[in-house]
C-alpha cells in the first residue's frame, strides 16, 4: 500500500475515534468527524469498510467497528 494511502488510514481512524464514533448509534459522515476532504479516495473509504477497519451505516455515516 502506498504511503499516501497509509496516512488517509490512519486520518480516518484517528478522526473517527476522537468525534466518538464507536457505534452505530454515534456513528458520523467524514466531513463531521473531521476528515480532510472527505470526499477523495472513496475507492480507498470503501476498501477500509470492506476490510472491516470501519463500518459504514446505510445512511452513509461509519464508525469504528467493536475491539475483539
Amino acid at each position: 500500500m502506498p504511503p499516501v494511502f497509509l496516512i488517509r488510514k490512519r486520518h480516518i481512524l484517528y478522526k473517527l475515534a476522537v468525534s466518538g464514533a464507536v457505534s452505530p448509534e454515534s456513528a458520523r459522515t467524514l466531513d463531521d468527524a473531521g476528515v480532510l476532504n472527505p470526499n477523495a479516495f472513496i475507492f480507498f473509504t470503501d476498501m477500509l469498510a470492506r476490510k472491516g477497519f470501519i463500518c459504514r451505516t446505510a445512511d452513509g455515516r461509519y464508525y469504528l467497528p467493536e475491539k475483539k
